[in-house]
């Protein structure tokens, strides 16, 4: 792709390093095929793809970039493999990401989410050529007082599962290196942080989400078991969280000063949609499966909502499509994939390249 064909954000990481934790992941995967399009080169450092299919082995990435299978955790691992690549920039998203999961295994959520991130950013401060790390955590790292409103980056932060729990914790770890630590060469890291919500798109699989759980209802002919259905979730498409990471890093490089704080990656059309408004438009773009509901289900938040007002007039981060498009994209990706009138690839690939052509379009008329 040249350089004229790229938009602003992508510009200022073309032919950059980037290191990308998390990156055989279901986001991971999508940032990993935009970074490459835009003319980054790219190491990823990660466990094995934990799903079967996966996004990451259905794009086959793996031929395309250079990647380390690793444990965040492991840190001499780790430290070795951020050396040897020595990035520009440095994405982290490796995390565990499962609320009901972190029920199950708060120690591995808590050293995972925590350590793992204390790891990184040692590594990441001792870099010479290091000009922006991103770290991505969640909508869910603030104290939810279960109100109406939605939550902005200078509200109090806290967790009461131990998924949220711990991603606050990584919140105060990532504050405390961007107010104690300095580069190498004495100028203030270059440390931003992204508060996304519920993201949605093809190729995800994970468990205990309610695209995916969608997904193997209407493809097994399962019922698809739901536990909040009345809850409210920041939903949006993966594309809006990839692309407000990757304008965090060119705004890193460009003006560190400005964009090293925390930033709220939420919808921006003001939409609060419930989990059965999901699932409605789901249905109908592709199939209705049979319904369950759990009883006695782990607490979770039911009152989620992010303002990105931030991240809209300083960064000019606006998503390409709105909760309904995002929605029907999410579908189609799949309906597309089990058809096999596409491959995983194409798909992706047309799905990513009409988001950007949006954005494209909006920037021209703008200018």
């Amino acid at each position: 792709m040249e350089r004229n064909d790229l938009l602003p954000f992508e510009r200022a990481l073309h032919g950059k390093r980037v290191f990308l934790t998390g990156h055989t992941g279901f986001t991971g995967s999508w940032t990993s095929a935009w970074l490459l399009q835009l003319g980054a080169t790219v190491c990823g450092y990660s466990k094995p793809a934990e799903t079967s299919p996966s996004l990451w082995e259905e794009l086959r990435l793996e031929d395309r970039m250079q990647s380390v299978r690793g444990d965040i955790c492991d840190c001499p691992a780790l430290d070795r493999a951020i050396a040897d690549f020595d990035p520009h920039v440095v994405l982290h998203l490796a995390a565990q990401p499962l609320v009901r999961r972190s029920y199950r295994e708060p120690f591995e959520t808590f050293n995972t989410n925590v350590m793992g991130t204390l790891n990184v950013l040692e590594a990441a401060r001792r870099l010479v050529n290091v000009q922006a790390i991103v770290c991505v955590t969640t909508d869910k790292v603030y104290e939810n007082k279960e109100w109406p409103w939605p939550y902005r980056e200078n509200d109090a932060l806290g967790g009461r599962d131990p998924y949220s729990a711990s991603k606050s914790a990584a919140e105060m770890v990532i504050q405390s290196y961007q107010y104690a630590f300095k580069t190498i060469d004495g100028q203030p890291l270059p440390l931003a942080t992204a508060r996304g919500g519920n993201i949605i798109g093809g190729g995800d699989w994970s468990e205990d989400r309610l695209v995916p759980d969608f997904v193997r209802a209407v493809v097994n002919g399962a019922p698809l078991t739901l536990r909040y259905p009345d809850a409210t979730r920041p939903w949006q498409h993966v594309l809006a969280l990839v692309q407000g990471y990757l304008m965090l890093a060119a705004g890193l490089i460009e003006k560190p000063e400005q964009h090293a704080r925390s930033w709220n990656l939420g919808p921006t059309d003001g939409r609060a949609l419930t989990v059965r408004n999901v699932l409605e438009t789901l249905s109908s773009t592709w199939a209705r499966p049979k319904l369950h509901y759990l009883d006695s289900p782990a607490k979770e938040a039911k009152l989620l909502a992010l303002d990105s007002t931030l991240a809209r007039d300083v960064l000019a981060w606006q998503p390409a499509w709105d909760v309904n498009e995002t929605i029907v994209r999410t579908a189609d990706w799949y309906c597309e994939f089990y058809a096999k009138k596409q491959t995983a690839h194409e798909i992706t690939h047309d799905q990513l390249n009409d988001w950007r052509r949006s954005l494209l379009n909006r920037l021209w008329a703008d200018a």
